[in-house]
């Protein structure tokens, strides 16, 4: 890579490699095995196989090498290590690192299933979890302690987009020679900074933003190469995370257009927002690009941007909610993001739906709140199609 590369041609260009035919676009080595020419050279490479050099599928490929070679440049990190979902990519980041009698400090605001990991799984094998209020830096420091091991938060959270300050968690728990490792898919590559700001490693679900299609789970864990090396990538080759070659050539083509889809999306979520503010069907609209939303300041020195996803509360509760999202013309009901297609979920009942009613309370996951994510479609579109939706209820 150039260090005089900016963004998209990164995205278009890095970790490229050609075969002896000299392709334009990405080759897609779909195999799982590999020849080599003598017994003493398959000996040789796995006592310890060269930087261009692969044994089988499960520990690399040269086309999920080249994703983690793109992403990584694009995330600011030494290296990545390229996985089957987001959630491989988050166990995996986690469970590679820690043993029994380890603590952890970790926001409450998370996806359910980065929950379900901490509470049961880590739990079950005898790591301790402390859970905070992620927006709240007091009360990080009071549960970081000398034997802390990790951080873990999501940057912007999900389905409530609460912003964590990660330089803020990060000062605290290095004091202490805690790892920090941040779930940044709300914030994408392009608009957050996050090794900048003092993560040491960030996992991400490719499925989201860089596929942008909605076609193909993958996640991803980037860090230093002494983690994703002899931390990460000995837990996930051995236990079968690994991203498919296939998929890893779909990212790759995702990529190309990564950053223009982003800031498409996040200029019209930005107006989405905006329009919906005053609306009498809402008794509340969640956006960080907003000046209403009370870490606003934040987003915008952490991000520069407020990003693809809205939040809004429809008044009357579960059934107006459904109504609202059933008279939808454009916008589809899923429970992705990050597609080209614009996505209303209603966390409560799908992505959420395991959590108690207290942790609902608490993350503030009300009857009536619908997660947008914005996508590419004309944005004076979306608010009509959502305005017309609304007049339903």
């Amino acid at each position: 890579m150039s260090n005089t590369w900016k963004t998209r041609t990164t995205l278009v260009h890095e970790g490229s490699r050609r075969s002896q035919y000299g392709e334009m676009a990405e080759a897609i080595f779909l195999t799982q095995g590999f020849a080599y020419p003598t017994a003493e050279s398959a000996e040789a490479r796995f006592l310890k196989a060269g930087e261009d050099e692969f044994i089988y599928a499960r520990y690399g490929n040269p086309t999920t090498r080249s994703f983690e070679e793109r992403i990584a440049a694009i995330e600011g990190t030494e290296d990545a290590f390229a996985t089957a979902s987001g959630m491989a990519a988050v166990n995996g980041a986690l469970v590679s690192m820690l043993r029994a009698g380890d603590h952890v400090v970790s926001a409450r605001a998370l996806f359910g299933s980065c929950l379900y990991i901490l509470e049961e799984v880590l739990g079950r094998y005898g790591v301790e979890v402390t859970f905070v209020d992620g927006a709240d830096l007091a009360q990080w420091r009071a549960a970081v302690r000398p034997d802390t091991k990790a951080v873990f938060f999501e940057s912007m959270s999900n389905p409530t987009l609460e912003l964590v300050d990660i330089r803020g968690v990060a000062e605290i728990a290095h004091a202490v020679g805690a790892l920090v490792i941040v779930d940044n898919v709300f914030a994408t590559p392009i608009f957050s900074r996050a090794v900048d700001q003092g993560a040491d490693v960030v996992v991400y679900s490719t499925t989201k933003h860089i596929d942008g299609q909605g076609r193909a789970l993958g996640g991803v864990i980037c860090g230093t190469t002494e983690f994703i090396r002899k931390v990460a990538e000995p837990y996930m080759k051995h236990t079968g995370g690994s991203m498919s070659p296939f998929t890893a050539w779909i990212m790759l083509n995702g990529m190309a257009t990564l950053d223009l889809r982003c800031r498409a999306m996040a200029d019209s979520a930005a107006r989405i927002a905006a329009a919906l503010t005053t609306h009498p069907g809402l008794s509340k609209v969640i956006y960080p690009g907003l000046d209403s939303h009370p870490q606003h300041d934040l987003a915008m020195a952490q991000m520069g941007s407020g990003g693809t996803m809205i939040a809004f509360d429809v008044t009357g509760g579960k059934d107006a909610a459904f109504r609202f999202m059933n008279a939808l013309e454009i916008i589809k009901i899923s429970n992705n993001l990050g597609d080209a297609k614009s996505i209303a979920t209603h966390p409560a009942t799908t992505t959420h739906q395991r959590l108690s009613q207290e942790q609902k309370d608490s993350l503030g996951i009300t009857p009536g709140l619908i997660r947008l994510s914005v996508g590419l479609e004309d944005a004076e579109d979306l608010i009509t199609d959502l305005t017309r939706a609304l007049a339903a209820v």
